[in-house]
């Protein structure tokens, strides 16, 4: 809600992330609504085009004119600041990428031109659930500005060849499902269900649903005294160097005064984080996982 966007700026929020998907424009509409709201502050603004075949995730077979060919990436670009009543975006991203589209600089070429023009400040990708490899040669190729990923505790294996690419060729990484789409709040049990129509009831089945609760349970014991479990998640994440900033849903509000005061609290002791390292849990996509 709008509410909960204007109390994190408010708490010191400055970066949002939004996507045309997000409601066919709707989401960035709030977003231009907040910028607005608020033209004493700077606030970061990131957006993403919708693959042109409007399927997520990429796989390998798609090629970048089957997803973001440069008429496509021009159009949703207009859009999207349409949408959101905005002259420029701060971080234009793709919401799907294949690191094999990096041959190709079709994309790269029409972005910089909209970058040129004043419409765009940098350059992104959104990764593919549980594949943070199939972004490394493109960081690698000095053509972006950012990366998002998953990263949690479960899901740590962007720390093995993405996170240092990052590093090297100074890529921003925005950390993703920070809570793994709920199982690192605490609050699931293997009798958890949603409403008709919410996606958790995709990506929750029986098998994922019972080994994720499983793997919560057995972080219990590591949550120090006075701290809850979502708290613990997102320190986790700001211990990692290579991240440099973390954006977890925030539809309500006390949602937001949590997250805000765990980002002021600072990353978790050294000997949390190494402990917390072994409950790395390596997955593939699957057909209920995207």
């Amino acid at each position: 809600s709008i509410q909960s966007l204007q109390r994190a700026v408010e708490l010191g929020c400055n970066f949002f992330d939004t996507a045309w998907a997000y409601g066919a424009g709707k989401s960035e509409g709030l977003l231009g609504q907040l910028v607005r709201a608020n033209p004493e502050r700077k606030l970061y603004t990131a957006t993403k085009i919708p693959p042109k075949n409007f399927k997520w995730p990429s796989r390998r077979e798609y090629s970048l004119d089957d997803c973001y060919p440069p008429g496509h990436i021009q159009k949703y670009v207009e859009s999207s600041l349409q949408n959101a009543g905005l002259d420029s975006f701060d971080l234009m991203q793709f919401h799907t990428w294949e690191d094999l589209w990096h041959n190709d600089d079709r994309w790269l070429h029409k972005l910089t031109e909209l970058k040129r023009q004043g419409l765009i400040h940098a350059i992104g990708i959104s990764l593919n659930r549980w594949e943070p490899w199939n972004g490394v040669k493109t960081v690698e190729s000095g053509a972006i500005d950012a990366v998002q990923v998953i990263y949690n505790i479960f899901d740590q294996n962007p720390q093995d060849e993405l996170f240092p690419a990052c590093q090297k060729h100074e890529v921003a990484v925005i950390a993703r499902v920070p809570f793994d789409e709920g199982t690192l709040t605490g609050t699931l049990t293997k009798e958890s269900r949603w409403p008709e129509g919410d996606w958790r009831n995709i990506y929750f089945v029986k098998e994922n649903l019972h080994a994720s609760v499983d793997r919560a349970e057995a972080l219990q014991p590591l949550i120090p005294a006075g701290m809850a479990m979502p708290e613990m998640a997102l320190r986790f994440i700001l211990a990692e160097p290579a991240v440099s900033t973390i954006i977890p849903g925030m539809r309500k509000i006390k949602h937001v005064e949590a997250n805000l005061a765990t980002s002021a609290a600072g990353p978790l002791p050294a000997a949390l984080v190494k402990e917390l390292g072994k409950h790395r849990w390596d997955r593939k996509p699957t057909k209920w996982s995207q």
